[in-house]
């Protein structure tokens, strides 16, 4: 088996949700939804996970979450910081918002050597996800990048409207992903700020990928050039699905898709934590997790 990362975007400040919400808890031990991903990426089969924060939480995450599970994987902080960026450019003094998820990953480019799994830190992704990815790189061969696909259906709130990359493949590699706003839940449909027609049964992405050491040489190509255009804005931002789909669209990267069957969830907004914490009991309560993790 070779070395396989996770590494777990932890940085944003969770504008809709009001407050960290990565370090909320959602187990009946105080679990937050990051240890259960840590927990499913132990069991199957990673070895190091890299955790994306910003400085001033560090220390939080470290008393919080990793004293927790420091003996059984290990871990490894990078820090997304407003000023790292490339020579030539400065970042405004007003702008409080991260760079992205593009530069939350670039964020970890020193130390990362090896096959890697990238996850949002408050999104519930389910043990077969990880496997799907787990089994993916696990002999060191493939070169591919990838992603794990949802269905659409499985990843919307009852409490508002969201954003999701709607996902084509052909011959099982993504051939496109369409961002598509404002996706709801109505009581016979499902309706969004597009034209395209949904019916629920679409494939997603939850960013949840897969990806080779390549990878931050174009994060650190694109965002230069990102920033030639942005970098006076205040809340724009570089993101992951904008750079894959660039790399599917020039030829540059392949991108496999793996269909999960894992319900995804997620705290979008502080109503959505009640039903959170009953799925996950649902899940103890069929032997899918322990109820008290580490």
């Amino acid at each position: 088996m070779h070395d396989l990362t996770l590494l777990v975007m932890a940085a944003g400040m969770g504008s809709r949700y009001g407050g960290l919400k990565q370090l909320d808890p959602v187990g009946p031990n105080n679990e937050t939804i990051i240890d259960y991903s840590v927990y499913d990426a132990i069991r199957t089969g990673f070895n190091k996970v890299v955790f994306i924060v910003r400085e001033e939480f560090r220390s939080d995450f470290e008393k919080q979450i990793t004293s927790k599970y420091a003996d059984k994987i290990r871990i490894e902080f990078a820090i997304q910081d407003l000023n790292d960026i490339p020579k030539g450019f400065m970042c405004p003094n007003d702008r409080k918002k991260p760079w992205g998820t593009g530069h939350a990953i670039l964020s970890a480019s020193k130390i990362i050597n090896e096959p890697f799994a990238v996850i949002n830190g408050d999104d519930f992704y389910g043990k077969k996800s990880f496997q799907l990815l787990s089994e993916f790189y696990r002999d060191g061969s493939n070169a591919d990048f990838s992603m794990v696909a949802f269905e659409l259906g499985k990843t919307l709130s009852d409490f508002g409207g969201v954003s999701r990359g709607i996902c084509t493949s052909k011959n099982k590699h993504i051939i496109n992903i369409s961002e598509t706003h404002d996706i709801k839940k109505n009581e016979n449909s499902i309706s969004s700020s597009s034209v395209l027609k949904l019916d629920g049964s679409e494939p997603v992405s939850m960013n949840m990928w897969g990806f080779t050491p390549k990878l931050f040489s174009y994060l650190e190509e694109g965002f230069s050039a990102f920033l030639n255009i942005h970098s006076k804005e205040l809340k724009s931002e570089y993101l992951i699905p904008s750079v894959i789909n660039d790399l599917i669209e020039t030829d540059q990267e392949r991108v496999r898709m793996l269909n999960s069957s894992s319900s995804w969830f997620g705290v979008t907004y502080k109503e959505d934590k009640p039903f959170v914490e009953s799925q996950i009991l649902d899940l103890i309560d069929a032997g899918f997790y322990p109820s008290r993790l580490f």
